[in-house]
């Protein structure tokens, strides 16, 4: 995760910065369950959606900004708490507002500003489509609906749908966006019911749309309400695998993993062919339960059937299996996979580089950085440098994480991030560097990487001046972490309070304790 400038002062940069806590056993699990979220949303496809054409980069580059400028005009024209209406009627009266030129792009823009603001987003939306000439796309009044249902403004989001059903602007998609939201605010029945309307809207009941009511209810964990309408509704409409995918999802995310075993001999039953994605997700509900004999049969039954298993499941058994301890079982899952021709890919030789630095191969490691991903034409990402750099910094090998961060500094593919910082401050702590180095690594960090400083960051960072016996410098970033409206943690200013209280720091004392009474009254 990448926190863009918002620099510290100059003082506190002059400060022994402990960045803490980074525990190598953390660093590739943010790459692999990346990918282990891909099978919670696979069974929902959806085409990448680009604002805008393909245009140059100096000329898109003045559109968003132009964009971005109409934008902060209506901002500036609603006041905070305003009704819809008021909404309306102040942009409809302010003549800076009717030199705008609306665009689809625009109001997209606009609504997504106003996402969290549904009286805004409706309001702004109403004012846009009053404008001469310009009607809103169905995608946006799909985004509109999806901002009243997820605000559950229910009724609102109704009279949406009949003015929308009066225009013939109602599709699937819409659909789906309404009974997600009805089924998160608890009203699965309502979910049910929109459903059994399609034919109002002049939408079919197929498997498309049923995959979708099911899916809806999988995913708010009513997987046994979902069985129970799909016992209704198959006799009339025939399941494809998706459907079955669908349960297997949803039994594996409450925790009945045997049921969605089940599901894969009812899917074969069918006539369904179990694909990667069923058995992958099954596979990683038994690697949760660290149930590693089930996760080897179900890889060999899935061979068995000639459904190969994907650089996904691989990197998920391998990730789990290394979380365990397991280091030499997880390396042979490396060997399993080359054995089936399956290709690794950059997340995996992270996951990979992260067991071998568990397993104190170190240079081995450093090879799959330095010889393999070339020799096969992977390119590392940040994450691979950062486990890299994490494994030498836990091992005490300072000269060699400061040669990879180098690396990942000059590397063409990709730039340091926090992360790749915590474990350097952190090894500073370790070795007693807390002076020069230390400063230097942080004056780097800020000012030329530009990043900033996450709640985490300023918690880590607190807490180890304390340890290192600096509450004065531990005060000032205190400070400019309030400044920052950052709230820190209620233990965090427990321990600054003793620390500074031990040095006769009075005025900041009393600055802590009025600020954590505060915190208790909120």
């Amino acid at each position: 995760m990448k926190f863009y400038a918002r620099k510290l002062p100059f003082r506190c940069l002059s400060v022994s910065l402990p960045f803490g806590v980074c525990n190598i056993s953390n660093v590739p699990c943010k790459s692999c369950f990346s990918y282990f979220s891909t099978l919670s949303s696979v069974f929902c496809s959806v085409s990448p959606q680009f604002a805008g054409d393909r245009i140059p980069g100096e000329q898109q580059k003045c559109m968003i900004l132009g964009r971005d400028s109409d934008v902060n005009v209506v901002l500036a024209r609603i006041s905070p708490g305003s009704s819809e209406a008021e909404v309306l009627q102040s942009l409809l009266s302010d003549p800076a507002c009717d030199s705008i030129h609306i665009t689809d792009n625009f109001v997209d823009w606009v609504l997504y500003r106003f996402k969290d603001d549904w009286k805004s987003a409706l309001g702004a939306f109403r004012w846009a489509q009053s404008r001469p000439g310009y009607n809103p796309s169905p995608e946006l009044y799909d985004k509109l609906v999806d901002i009243l249902g997820k605000m559950k403004k229910m009724e609102k989001m109704h009279s949406l749908i009949d003015e929308m059903h009066a225009n013939h602007l109602v599709s699937l998609n819409t659909i789906a966006k309404v009974m997600r939201r009805f089924a998160g605010a608890g009203e699965w029945k309502e979910a049910v019911r929109t459903f059994d309307e399609l034919g109002k809207f002049g939408l079919e009941k197929n498997a498309e749309s049923m995959n979708l009511l099911l899916d809806t209810l999988c995913k708010e964990n009513k997987v046994q309400q979902a069985r129970e309408i799909f016992s209704e509704l198959k006799s009339h409409i025939p399941p494809n695998a998706n459907t079955f995918n669908v349960f297997i999802h949803g039994w594996c995310k409450v925790n009945r993993v045997e049921e969605a075993y089940w599901t894969i001999q009812e899917m074969k039953g069918n006539g369904c062919s179990p694909c990667v994605i069923s058995y992958s997700t099954i596979i990683m509900s038994y690697c949760q339960q660290f149930n590693f004999q089930r996760v080897y049969e179900l890889l060999d039954e899935m061979q068995g059937l000639g459904c190969v298993p994907n650089v996904i499941t691989f990197t998920t058994i391998m990730c789990f299996l290394t979380k365990s301890g397991a280091f030499e079982e997880a390396l042979k899952i490396a060997e399993r996979m080359k054995s089936v021709g399956c290709k690794p890919d950059t997340l995996f030789y992270n996951a990979l580089i992260h067991t071998l630095g568990r397993a104190h191969r170190l240079q081995e490691a450093t090879r799959v950085l330095k010889v393999e991903m070339p020799r096969n034409g992977v390119q590392p990402n940040t994450s691979t440098y950062n486990t890299i750099i994490a494994m030498f910094c836990h091992h005490l090998q300072e000269e060699r994480a400061l040669e990879f961060f180098r690396d990942l500094e000059s590397s063409p593919y990709c730039k340091p991030d926090v992360q790749s910082y915590f474990p350097l401050l952190k090894l500073c702590f370790k070795v007693g560097k807390t002076d020069d180095f230390l400063n230097k690594l942080v004056n780097a960090m800020v000012n030329k990487h530009h990043l900033s400083l996450d709640l985490s960051s300023y918690t880590l960072l607190i807490h180890g001046l304390c340890r290192a016996n600096k509450c004065e410098w531990a005060y000032l970033v205190f400070e400019d972490m309030i400044r920052q409206e950052i709230t820190p943690r209620y233990k965090t200013c427990s321990v600054l309070l003793q620390e500074i209280k031990q040095k006769n720091m009075h005025d900041a004392a009393d600055r802590i304790e009025l600020f954590m009474k505060k915190m208790k009254t909120s």
